[in-house]
């Protein structure tokens, strides 16, 4: 009788954990992990960044600095004796550009100011750092002003399908990438005790009114201070008078806003405002 050969065993594939599965992370099976990882990660960084809570500037990352407008000014009036209709329209936009970078220096030198003062009040833990988007344009003003004056400062970047690259003024181990906007978005409003809002586009208009939805809602503090820089720009963007009104928001929701055109009374209202109701630290990150 013929004897039946024994069946061949397979070596075992030696199988790695999920997490460590790139393949895996990447679908959308690990979708609520990857949204998790986006709190858990800045939770654990800023606690041992000693991070207290934040002071949030938006604004259009288009907004240039001085300097390369006023150069780019220059160089455009060297260009040609008898200016093209686009050598003029290049003009114009340049023109504009120039009178635009008043906010980007404003922010800078109220970053500054902000930071300087924060760091009064000691680091156990750091109190009121400055947080931005941290790209380019306003976000980089205001990131930049705080590393300037000596302090941290946090920027929340986010993955877009035309890279934007985080700015050099950010705090290494308070520079945050993220894929998922609503993460971002809590990241922004989590720790704020204030948001100053420059001139901006879509991208600081969403930002805004999202935070300004949560405060009316009762979702953040109602003694958080939202402080609307330049009035020139912002009262032909948005007819805040107009929309109470209408009846479309109240008078307690028109006076969650305060307004500045200047350095000294944007920083004067955002002490004052802080010194009255935020001294004390949440524990969120302390718990």
């Amino acid at each position: 009788m013929r004897r039946r050969s024994p069946p061949r065993v397979q070596q075992p594939t030696v199988q790695q954990p999920a997490y460590r599965d790139a393949l895996f992370m990447e679908s959308s099976a690990a979708r609520p992990v990857r949204i998790l990882s986006e709190y858990l990660d800045p939770l654990a960084r800023l606690r041992r960044e000693n991070v207290g809570d934040t002071i949030v500037i938006f604004g259009s990352a288009r907004i240039q600095e001085r300097a390369r407008a006023l150069a780019r000014m220059r160089a455009l009036k060297r260009a040609a004796e008898k200016p093209s209709s686009h050598h003029r329209t290049a003009l114009r936009e340049a023109r504009a550009a120039l009178a635009m970078s008043r906010y980007y220096e404003d922010a800078r030198e109220l970053s500054h100011r902000l930071t300087t003062w924060a760091l009064t009040l000691g680091d156990k833990p750091h109190r009121f750092v400055i947080c931005s988007g941290g790209g380019p344009g306003i976000m980089e003003a205001a990131n930049r002003g705080a590393i300037e004056a000596g302090g941290k400062t946090v920027g929340l970047s986010i993955e877009l399908p035309h890279e934007q690259v985080p700015n050099r003024y950010l705090t290494p181990e308070l520079s945050f990438q993220f894929h998922y906007f609503f993460m971002r978005k809590l990241w922004f409003a989590q720790l704020a005790k204030a948001l100053i809002v420059f001139p901006g586009g879509f991208g600081t208009m969403d930002e805004f009114w999202e935070m300004l939805t949560l405060m009316q809602t009762g979702k953040l503090h109602r003694r958080n201070i939202i402080l609307i820089y330049g009035r020139q720009y912002w009262n032909r963007v948005v007819n805040w008078r107009e929309m109470a009104s209408w009846g479309t928001i109240s008078q307690n929701d028109y006076d969650l806003l305060e307004f500045a055109d200047t350095v000294d009374e944007a920083f004067n209202r955002i002490r004052r405002g802080l010194e009255e109701f935020h001294m004390s630290p949440d524990n969120l990150l302390f718990d």
